[in-house]
């Protein structure tokens, strides 16, 4: 794999290297604009949203399926690492290119090519923008539902990479659900189709889903056909205060077993709610630990619901209001969607890393998993914030700390690490939606065993010299 590191002894030989592969590359793309070894751009690509780092030799920004081919190919027969991105929104060094190499910016293949409303489906290209995305389904009255927190930067590929979800996903469901069709780029530069424009199929094995949540570690997606949803005609929002984060965990336990699907279930801890009526003075929140609860279907179906939650809750709940607007309603996701951004306005000298923050358990474990957490953070010394998508088990742990004090960085791996045990021991995930990456790679062996060995097989199958996206799932072989 091409590497650029000053000081090595064979640098000569990686300089001619890389001029080789430039000038193989721009016989592919000859916009020179889409190919790029500038320093500065190559430390763009070098990040994502977490602590994982590594540069790439050269971007490339393909516009077409037959380009990523041929790309594809020719690092193939070079044996040159490639790490596809999108919007570089990822929380776990998933789209970081560890070994160098080649970043693919799918950013370019932008377009919603076709709206098949009487097939309930549409046909994107990768780099689409997910709010994009929803905007262009309106006028047909649809919707694409999975609604991360990133949703109006992530793409649609990295969606499906990561097998992403967000805040709606517990009437509806994650990406993965949505996926009907992808065509995707092996690892050689052959494309194939995963699936078809049916909406259920029991024909072979089902690639379609071991390409979702993949992290484009087995090829690289350039096309997607996807499920979409009827727009609701109503939707209410609902917000539930408790005494403690427990015992909002142990409401919303109450509400799911009571047959009831809102189409969003939402924890912000006592902090969280502090940091929300900072960063907006307009928001109406109630004290204590609040449970946002979310409905949507026709006006009766809505009104039934609201009562089943309110008459879940009201045993513990220390108030029961509503949102009194669409207005209201949306300022309130709008903020939501902030909160891992915005807790700089707590406390300024403090900064949120992104590690130990998205676990998940089994629905009736909530109350243990945030009590687990509050537990480690009062045991290591670290503030911390909960907040997540707790109606289908997934916590988000927002710790915060002065980056520049050793002893706090220290602190804070020890906090992360025990999260991660807490969530495994409580026979959970150490990632619900943020995908493995680097960041938990450490953990696959203990959350699979020795299903570890089977998705090794699988990525030796499709990549056999391991060219696409190294380093991460610990895929390579032991």
């Amino acid at each position: 794999m091409i590497q650029l590191m000053p000081g090595r002894a064979n640098h000569r030989a990686e300089m001619v290297s890389l001029m080789s592969l430039l000038e193989d590359l721009q016989k592919i793309i000859d916009d020179r604009n889409r190919v790029s070894t500038s320093p500065s751009e190559l430390y763009c690509y070098s990040l994502d949203a977490s602590q994982i780092e590594g540069m790439p030799d050269v971007v490339v920004r393909p516009l077409s399926t037959g380009e990523v081919s041929k790309i594809l190919k020719l690092a193939y027969h070079q044996r040159v690492s490639v790490t596809a991105r999108g919007a570089g929104t990822g929380l776990a060094g998933g789209a970081v290119p560890l070994k160098g190499g080649i970043v693919l910016d799918m950013s370019a293949m932008n377009r919603v090519t076709e709206v098949d409303v009487a097939n309930l489906q549409a046909e994107v290209e990768p780099g689409l923008v997910r709010d994009d995305f929803n905007e262009a389904l309106k006028p047909y009255g649809f919707f694409f539902p999975p609604d991360p927190g990133s949703s109006a930067m992530c793409t649609i590929g990295g969606m499906i990479a990561n097998n992403a979800s967000g805040m709606r996903c517990v009437k509806y469901g994650t990406t993965r659900a949505y996926v009907l069709d992808l065509e995707v780029v092996l690892a050689d530069g052959t494309v194939i189709n995963t699936g078809s424009r049916v909406l259920k199929s029991s024909a072979g094995y089902d690639l379609t889903r071991l390409m979702t949540g993949s992290e484009g570690t087995l090829g690289v997606i350039t096309r997607a056909k996807l499920k979409i949803a009827p727009l609701p005609k109503a939707r209410r929002l609902i917000l539930t205060a408790f005494s403690s984060a427990e015992e909002a965990g142990r409401a919303v336990v109450r509400v799911l077993s009571s047959g009831i699907a809102p189409s969003a279930c939402e924890i912000l801890d006592r902090t969280t709610i502090s940091v929300l009526k900072q960063c907006d003075k307009r928001l109406v929140l109630p004290d204590g630990d609040v449970v946002l609860f979310e409905v949507d279907g026709t006006e009766a179906s809505t009104e039934e619901e609201v009562k089943g939650i309110a008459e879940a809750c009201s045993p513990t709940a220390i108030s029961i209001t509503m949102a009194q607007s669409q207005m209201a309603m949306e300022d309130m996701w709008a903020a939501r969607k902030l909160v891992g951004a915005s807790i700089s306005r707590l406390q300024p000298e403090k900064s949120r890393v992104y590690v130990g923050e998205d676990v998940g358990v089994p629905i009736k474990r909530i109350p243990e998993i945030i009590e687990k957490v509050q537990e480690i953070s009062d045991d290591v010394g670290l503030p911390v914030m909960k907040f997540g998508h707790v109606g289908d088990g997934n916590l988000h742990v927002a710790l915060f700390i002065d980056v520049t004090k050793r002893d706090q960085r220290d602190k804070l791996m020890e906090a992360a690490d025990r999260i991660h045990v807490a969530a495994l021991d409580l026979g959970g995930t150490v990632a619900s939606e943020h995908g493995i990456g680097k960041a938990r790679a450490q953990y696959m062996r203990r959350q699979h065993g020795p299903a570890l060995d089977v998705m090794r097989a699988i990525k030796r199958a499709l990549d056999p010299i391991g060219i696409l996206n190294p380093g991460k799932l610990d895929l390579e072989s032991e």
